[in-house]
């Protein structure tokens, strides 16, 4: 089996494949500390920015950099993923309920 020098392969994709991912994860980082550094959005508008950055940024560290696909071949992977966003819905939901909770325990009667 020959290897060229435009198909450097790792993992099963080749290197362009991984610097299209490290690409993408750099500017997907680099908008939001934009954002907040010149700050060009509002408070809120700033905070929605993140959060839809960092939910394609984890989309794209999951296809580039860990391989998963929702093909058919890769059934299994449909399952770990559905059963990861619903740990981190409990993870996150469950520690936001209970800061409110905290917050509201000890609010002081004004």
């Amino acid at each position: 089996m020959s290897t060229s020098s435009h198909d450097v392969r790792l993992g099963g994709l080749n290197l362009k494949t991984y610097l299209t991912g490290f690409v993408l994860a750099l500017i997907l980082t680099a908008i939001p500390f934009a954002a907040v550094a010149f700050g060009w959005l509002s408070v809120g508008g700033t905070l929605i920015l993140i959060a839809a950055a960092a939910v394609v940024q984890i989309l794209v560290h999951l296809y580039f950099f860990l391989h998963l696909d929702f093909s058919k071949e890769h059934a299994w992977n449909a399952g770990s993923g559905a059963f990861c966003v619903v740990i981190l819905a409990i993870l996150v939901g469950g520690t936001l309920w209970l800061m409110y909770s905290l917050e509201m325990r000890t609010m002081i009667a004004g």
